[in-house]
């Protein structure tokens, strides 16, 4: 049952411009106690209360708390008996456009390094070309398309027969080296 510790004689002036006489009250809850203060118009009327102000693990603790209350302290329980706080609803939560976050990115594929440069070779001969690419293996001459960027129609060259990427190779190199034509 809750009790009255306190009961202040000056009176509270609040921001409503009245005047009201305050005192310190407490009662266990769930094995604590807990202090509020209530306040009284002098003017009339039904009396207002805090929210609750201190929890404390007994009577004697909760009644020493209300005999240390100042003037000060009072003025702002009022504020808070005037002007309670009031919890907003969180809004409902909102659905997920996506199941899971967007994939990892995939890694970069390793640089291409060629082993010979086809158009300087070009510049000794064509013969010269051919038959420094026949002696390569096809992953060499894959990676001399990517490396220089050679046109192989669309095709992608890890699926062309090694013939078919020589033929491209000198194509480009034959290509490269024309002069070109007087404007």
């Amino acid at each position: 049952m809750a009790e009255v510790f306190v009961e202040f004689a000056d009176p509270i002036r609040g921001e409503d411009g009245k005047l009201y006489l305050a005192r310190a009250c407490g009662a266990e809850s769930s094995g604590m106690w807990q202090g509020w203060i209530e306040f009284e118009s002098v003017e009339g009327g039904a009396p207002i209360r805090s929210p609750r102000e201190t929890t404390q693990p007994n009577r004697t603790d909760t009644e020493y708390w209300a005999t240390g209350l100042s003037p000060v302290y009072l003025e702002g329980a009022l504020r808070r008996a005037l002007h309670p706080l009031t919890l907003r609803q969180p809004p409902p939560p909102r659905r997920s456009s996506f199941e899971a976050p967007a994939p990892e990115p995939l890694p970069a594929p390793p640089a291409a390094d060629a082993v010979l440069n086809p158009f300087s070779v070009y510049q000794k001969g064509e013969a010269l070309l051919r038959r420094q690419l026949a002696a390569l293996s096809a992953w060499h001459l894959v990676n001399i398309v990517r490396a220089y960027r050679i046109d192989t129609e669309g095709a992608n060259p890890d699926d062309l027969a090694p013939s078919a990427l020589i033929d491209a190779i000198v194509d480009a190199a034959r290509q490269r080296s024309r002069p070109l034509a007087a404007e």
